[in-house]
This record gives C-alpha cells, structure tokens and sequence, in this order.
C-alpha cells in the first residue's frame, strides 16, 4: 500500500522506553516499523558490558491511513541506578543507539516533570510538534537530572487518526528514546471524525482504541478488566502513580480503591485529564463527579489538564476544603504545553488556593521533585516565569506558602465554583427545619437565564427547562408537568422567593453544601453559555 507522510517504514520509528513494572530492574523500549518486518529484538549493554538481547512481542496495527507493526521488549534483571545503551529492529534494519537509566534502589528523592494538552491540528497532514519539543528539550537541559515525563492529556489532537500520533511522535522524538514517558489518555486522544479533514461525524472509541494498540506494551498492564492501557499503575521509589482514562468511571473508581487500599508508598499520585476543581466559567466535572469520588480522594495529589491553565485547589474531601494536606486531596491543574491558549473563559474559583489564566502563547511544564516526605512543584513558563510553586511537607502536615480555605459566616451560594457576588448580596441561602434554601432567582439571573417575577410567583428559565415555583407551595410547574418539591417555597431574605435547594433538580442541576466552609454549590453538566435573546 502507498505510505503516507510519516507512515510506518522498515527502519524502526517512534522508538520509546517507559516504565513498566519494577523500575530498578526494568524497562520497556517500543517501537515501529512497516508490516514486512516480522521479527523484532533489543540489542542493549551497560558502559562497557557485553552485549545482551531481548526478543520483542508483535502487534498488527491496522489505523484509519496505515498498517504497521508494533513491537515491544520488556528488558529485565537490570541493575539498578545504571545507564544502558540500545538499539531496537531486527537483523537488517536497526534503529540509532539510544541510552536510558533504570532507578536508584530505595529511591526517596528525585525528579520528573508533567507536561499536558500539548496537542496540535494543523497542518492537516503532518501536525507541528516542534514547539512542543524545543520546549521539552530545553526544559530537560535544565533540568538534566528528570527521572521520566507524566502528561496530563490531550497527547494528541484527535487520537483516532494516526496521522496525529505521526506528529505527536515527532514531537516526542530526541526525548522519548531516553527519558520514559507516561502518558495520560485525554479526550482528545480517544476522539476520531468520520470525516477528519471536514471535521464532520465526530465519536469517542471507548475504549480508546489507537492508544491502546500502540501503548499495550509500554505501560503495566495491570488496570481495571475492559479499559486496561488506557488505565494503569507504576510505582516509581516512594511514589505509587495511578494513571486514571477517561472512560469506564465506575469501574476505574473500583480499581482504584481496591489498589490504592494495598498500597505502602509514601506519596499516592493520581493522573486524569478531566480537572475535578476545574477554572473554566462554562465547565463540569460531571465525567468524574461524584461516581469518582472515592477514587480521587485516595490521593494525595490528582494532576488534571483539559482546560490548558494552571490552578491548585485546597485539599478537597467531601465537597469541604481544607488547609491541610492530610486533610483531603489536591487538584492540581496542569497548563498547557503546547503553546495554545484556550481563549478568555478561565477565572478563580472558590477551590483554588493558586491559580494563573495562561492566556500568553507559551508553554507551560512542571517541575516535581520528591524528597522523602515533602514534594515541591513549580510550574513555569517557557520563558522563566514561576505561576506557582507550593512545598507539601508530610511531616508538618502544610502546604507552603500558606493559603487558608475560606469559611464564610453567611451561608453564600456558588455556581460552577463562583462566587454570585453583588447579584447574592444580602441574600444568603438558609436552613430552615433541616432543609436548605436558596434565591434561585438569583442564581438563574446570574447564570444567564430567563426570571419572570409575579405576585406569589416565579418562572425560572435556563438549559432547556422552564420552572414556576408558587410562593406557599411544594408543587412546582416544570415543562408543564408538576415537579414536588420537599418543603414549601417561602420568602426569604429581601423579600425573596426561597425554594428548597432540590428544585434546582427540574434544571437538571446537582447542589451540595460544604458544611465546614458554609456555602452551597450548584452545578450544571451543560458547557452552554446562556444568554437572554435580544428582540
């Protein structure tokens, strides 16, 4: 068949070693090539060792422009703390030498980085990567003593169209063939078009297919049963990383538990693209929210990625936050990579603790660097700049610089993580025989929506629904059809109609209330922007 632009050759190509199992003692080199190689092995050696070799397994990788086959070599009985060199083909076509090194025993301190959303569309055919490896390669030059690379997501821009691995690789190349690379599944990276080039027929494999057949032999196999490769474990010295996909989130949640639940390590990591404590005015977490719940509160730290800017959230446990880290989780958001700003649509939100819209046209990398019990991460611009860096000392149980959870005396109300503001002045949510209220006029007002205010009434418009709710009763007109209410809507503060916080259910909302920190939060899984129509 004719080859495309970066198609697979005899010569092996996207040659790249990652972490799978016992990082002391081995590591894992995959690579491509043409399907008329059938054979494949490792040649590797120590400074001035004997030469040694690996057969490698095949898989046929059949995308949507090529047919190859993928091979890998799992190189055991290493020693630890120790450079190798390798190359990786068959008798008569081989690669360059590449070198890596395995893990020190009983590390506790080291280094790595987390690069995320590093994707890029254009041109068509053979995506740029090149910003993105000049500024890898920088980073890693300045930072020569990183033990491996976590992405956060988004590797690629549309993961169902090899093309886009071929230009992701490309970025990869001169960095992948010796420093691992751990990669997080993104929804971009499972997305695929009937139609690629018009953008038209969009799907999401689920599993994430493309990823799964070229990745099978680089990471643990070791995930949840039906969406392994995309979800995986790798202990790293005294770190257990849990590399979470965006898929299949009941059964990630289980495996999570489950693993994390055994677990002895000092520090518990956790990967998922979708930000939980996200920045975005339109965004969700209802991908993860609240069937992940336990999963992500098993870990220290969740890096996220998915909205390319930077926030780290207060420890968050049970919809609470805290100041300590002891206390809940960390969501720390991972910037962009790649150089490619989302556009003005980020703000701080009441869970942030730090936070920086990376609207500039540069990269974004952090830097993690373990040391026993206290783990340091700064993330920075390509050009120097430092958006963040936060020490979590285990011992002392904090988080430096210092930054307290807010804990309001009046009951205020959120949306998607904001704070109403001046629209909520003076009129606070309130518990009334056990029951919570709040001014959903208010929050539609702020929203976006439609509000109608009549003597004894109201009618609430916005996502698709509209709702009356009648001042002295429990029934509510929603859609035309009658919504029952737990409590009766009452007048509240400044004269306003209160409804039971379970009515926000007839706009298809979820609400929680944060008792430790005072205020009700309402979420919505729709990324529409509202906006009243003009006549």
């Amino acid at each position: 068949m004719e080859k495309p632009i970066r198609g697979s050759a005899q010569i092996p190509d996207h040659v790249m070693v990652s972490i799978n199992g016992d990082a002391e003692t081995q590591m894992a080199v995959t690579w491509r090539t043409s399907t008329d190689i059938e054979n494949g092995f490792v040649l590797y050696r120590t400074e001035n060792g004997e030469l040694m070799r690996c057969d490698a397994t095949k898989e046929l990788f059949v995308s949507d422009i090529d047919e190859s086959n993928i091979f890998s070599a799992l190189l055991t009985e290493l020693n630890p703390d120790t450079k190798y060199y390798y190359t990786c083909g068959d008798a008569s076509y081989r690669s360059d030498e590449y070198s890596f090194r395995t893990a020190p025993k009983n590390l506790t301190k080291f280094k790595f980085i987390c690069v995320s959303d590093q994707q890029q569309g254009q041109p068509f055919d053979c995506p740029d990567y090149s910003y993105f490896q000049n500024f890898v390669k920088k980073i890693l030059k300045e930072n020569p003593d990183v033990r491996f690379i976590l992405t956060g997501g988004d590797n690629t821009d549309c993961g169902q169209h090899e093309v886009q691995w071929n230009g992701a690789f490309s970025g990869l190349k001169g960095i992948c063939e010796s420093v691992p690379v751990m990669m997080t599944l993104g929804n971009h990276d499972n997305r695929g078009f009937k139609d690629y080039r018009n953008g038209v027929g969009r799907y999401y494999s689920e599993p994430a297919e493309f990823f799964g057949k070229q990745f099978k032999g680089a990471y643990p196999y070791n995930g949840p049963e039906g969406w392994k490769t995309e979800n995986y474990m790798f202990d790293y010295g005294n770190v257990r990383f849990g590399v979470m996909g965006v898929n299949g989130p009941e059964d990630v949640n289980d495996w999570v538990v489950e693993e994390l639940r055994k677990c002895d390590k000092t520090w518990k990591i956790g990967s998922y693209h979708f930000p939980i404590c996200y920045s975005g005015t339109d965004c969700q977490n209802y991908d993860a929210y609240p069937v992940m719940t336990e999963a992500f509160e098993s870990y220290d730290i969740v890096f996220s990625g998915h909205e390319h800017n930077f926030s780290r959230s207060f420890p968050l446990r049970q919809e609470n936050l805290y100041d300590r880290p002891s206390q809940g989780t960390i969501h720390y958001m991972l910037g962009n990579s790649g150089a490619n700003p989302p556009g003005s649509r980020t703000v701080s939100k009441v869970w942030h603790a730090a936070f920086y819209p990376q609207e500039v046209k540069q990269g974004m990398v952090a830097i993690v660097e373990v040391d026993g019990n206290k783990m340091t991460l700064t993330s920075m611009l390509e050009d120097g700049r430092i958006a963040d860096r936060c020490t979590i000392d285990k011992d002392k149980d904090e988080i430096t610089p210092y930054a307290i959870a807010p804990e309001f005396r009046l009951t205020r109300m959120m949306f998607k993580g904001m704070e109403l503001g001046l629209m909520n002045s003076h009129t606070p949510c309130m518990n009334k025989d056990g029951i919570w209220y709040a001014p959903l006029a208010t929050l539609v007002n702020f929203i976006g929506g439609y509000v109608t205010k009549e003597k004894g009434k109201m009618t609430l418009s916005v996502y698709g629904h509209t709702v009356t709710f009648f001042e002295d009763s429990d029934v509510a007109d929603a859609d035309g059809k009658e919504f029952k209410l737990p409590a009766k809507v009452v007048r509240g503060a400044r004269e306003q109609l209160y409804v039971p916080c379970d009515g926000c259910h007839a706009f298809e909302m979820r609400w929680a209330y944060a008792d430790r920190n005072n205020f009700i939060s309402f979420e919505h899984e729709s990324e529409d922007k509202p906006v009243t129509v003009q006549p």
